[in-house]
């Protein structure tokens, strides 16, 4: 980053000693090196904001712009060939050359995003490692499964944190509420974990979206700008990435997805650990969490039960596994 601004200095100063010396249009010296600046500033300016886009509308605008040049060319024809005077037919070969550069840049731009660079192959197919990288928001990072499935090998490419989710990360910890403290040590203590490990490469990137205030709204802009997938917990962030065109990798989706399948009629252990909501109902937690709602299992709270499944029910917070107890379920088959 010092290296940049260092470059960026120097083109000021060149520009503004060059214009200065040369003293275009004859202009006093100190207006010319001020022309000088404010032309450096203006590719500076236009430099940063060309670095915020994607390759694709880069590539996008270039064709874009291109298409349009030769439009103009071909239109030019037609123009001299038309009888105008000599200045009409410059001024009209003047505005047709900027109107179709300018239609063909910003519609390039657009349609720019539906590029599939991939099929294209050489240096636009091969950048694998920056396709694949993932960038990791605050709330996946403090959860801290992500190591582990990290480390299952199950993530590949470079795993990107950028600073602004660091200092989240910092605020969280040095917070006074001693649960958000905790949270947020265990956040650093996570990310320090999968430092470690040779199966995961966790990059800190220095890219920020200034103009944006909210985290969110910058991992999203990051996340297209780097054409990468961002893994997150917060459902809401996910579904506002996924509007923009954004992969999302949802944690909790993922542990609902490996939870184990129960149908009715199979049987599991449960301890029972409190009472249900309705009437002699018994509920108990699978090691994954699942809660487990037991009919006339009232009476064995704080004991194991065997339970036959008889129904399981989808809900967006993950499964609830509905059973009552197997010894009632083998008495109601042999009395059948």
């Amino acid at each position: 980053m010092a290296d940049i601004v260092f470059i960026r200095i120097l083109l000021l100063v060149t520009l503004s000693a060059a214009a200065a010396y040369l003293r275009p249009m004859h202009l006093p010296q100190w207006l010319a090196a001020a022309a000088g600046a404010l032309v450096g500033a203006l590719i500076i300016l236009f430099e940063i904001r060309l670095n915020r886009v994607s390759l694709k509308r880069l590539l996008g605008a270039a064709l874009g712009s291109i298409l349009g040049i030769v439009g103009a060319f071909l239109a030019s024809w037609v123009v001299r060939g038309a009888g105008f005077e000599a200045s009409t037919a410059a001024f009209a070969n003047v505005v047709i050359l900027f109107v179709m550069g300018y239609i063909g840049l910003i519609v390039g731009a657009e349609k720019g995003e539906l590029l599939n660079l991939s099929a294209l192959g050489g240096i636009f197919g091969g950048d694998r490692s920056r396709r694949s990288a993932k960038l990791l928001d605050t709330s996946v990072i403090i959860d801290g499964r992500i190591a582990d499935i990290a480390a299952a090998g199950f993530l590949e490419g470079n795993l990107l944190v950028p600073q602004f989710v660091l200092r989240e990360l910092q605020q969280v910890a040095d917070s006074q509420d001693a649960a958000k403290r905790q949270r947020g040590r265990r956040g650093l203590e996570v990310l320090q974990r999968m430092q470690k490990s040779v199966l995961s490469e966790v990059r800190i990137i220095e890219d920020d979206v200034p103009q944006v205030r909210e985290t969110d709204h910058k991992l999203i802009e990051l996340a297209r700008r780097y054409e990468c997938k961002l893994v997150t917990n917060d459902g809401n962030l996910g579904k506002l990435a996924q509007l923009q065109r954004v992969q999302v990798l949802n944690i909790h989706e993922l542990a609902n997805s490996l939870k184990p399948t129960l149908v009715a009629g199979e049987s599991l252990r449960v301890f029972v650990v409190k009472e249900g909501k309705e009437s002699d109902q018994g509920v108990g937690y699978l090691d994954d969490g699942t809660m487990v709602v037991i009919d006339h299992a009232r009476s064995l709270i704080g004991r194991q039960a065997d339970v036959a499944v008889t129904s399981v029910l989808q809900t967006t917070a993950g499964k609830m596994i509905f059973g009552r107890l197997a010894a009632e379920t083998a008495a109601a088959e042999a009395r059948a």
